[in-house]
């Protein structure tokens, strides 16, 4: 009864997104409950690839990542995979009509944090668009329920939303980034003299994604608006927490939103979701 491997599976993936991420799993209580695994394993995929190269330390991470990719690729080619994780993407790759670039350039953006340190304008904005932006576009294929159309329509303001959360991320693990990782996303910027005017154009160009995202969020389908308006509005306030802050503290110390303060956060986005204020 493959039905149980497929529950075990998706169990997996729901487990993976809540320990790696309150914010995210909040989100996704949002969404309507037809859409809730299909995101669930989509971020299990994602987040199993970027710790990958982020976390496993003191193991060969370019094996661990060719081995990951090799196995997903298998799992889309046969239509099963006896990792929980893969076995519950692939299934949503397969229902939704997820295009397979969009999940090789992800993977191409994982496999960049392997080799690069310091980012040029070309490569920063290459690893935007498979880290972040393509994930978008896989979650758009589940919010659309595979319509082409609204796929098309959608996809510049899903890109946008992606862009804007993970900038936010890059100023938010700056410290972690630079310090533990070596990696310095930001291109031209020297953070040995991070300064105010370099925060202040990295700034300018998020807020200018939040606001091209929200656009976006207001024409998804009622099964998705309010859950991806939650995570946008946890992001947006964690950004203007940031932006508050001096360009030396944000080096020197990891900036989040506190799980009481998501729950209040949760609250209100709801109460603008309802009077339509969003």
């Amino acid at each position: 009864m493959k039905y149980l491997f497929d529950k075990v599976s998706i169990t997996c993936s729901r487990l993976t997104t809540k320990t790696y991420s309150t914010s995210f799993s909040l989100g996704i209580l949002f969404l309507g409950r037809r859409i809730r695994n299909p995101i669930y394993a989509i971020y299990g995929f994602v987040r199993f690839a970027d710790e990958i190269v982020d976390s496993f330390h003191g193991y060969n991470k370019k094996e661990l990542l060719a081995a990951f990719r090799k196995d997903a690729n298998t799992a889309l080619q046969d239509g099963i995979s006896l990792n929980p994780i893969l076995n519950a993407f692939q299934a949503v790759v397969h229902q939704y009509g997820i295009d397979k670039k969009w999940i090789d350039i992800f993977l191409d953006s994982m496999e960049m944090d392997l080799y690069y340190q310091t980012y040029t304008e070309e490569s920063y904005k290459k690893y935007i668009l498979g880290s972040a932006e393509a994930v978008g576009l896989m979650c758009l294929h589940v919010f659309t329920n595979g319509d082409p159309g609204s796929y098309e329509k959608l996809s510049p303001y899903a890109m946008r939303l992606g862009a804007a959360f993970q900038k936010v991320n890059f100023l938010r693990d700056v410290q972690a980034d630079n310090l533990q990782l070596g990696r310095t996303y930001f291109p031209s910027v020297n953070l040995r003299n991070f300064s105010k005017a370099d925060k202040e154009k990295i700034e300018g160009e998020i807020e200018e994604d939040f606001l091209e995202a929200l656009k976006g969020i207001k024409m998804l389908p009622a099964s998705s608006k309010k859950g991806v308006y939650l995570a946008y509005y946890y992001y947006w306030v964690l950004f203007k927490k940031i932006k508050r802050l001096p360009a030396e503290k944000i080096l020197h110390e990891r900036i989040r939103i506190p799980n009481y303060q998501k729950l209040v956060l949760m609250v209100k986005s709801n109460v603008k979701y309802q009077l339509n204020i969003i």
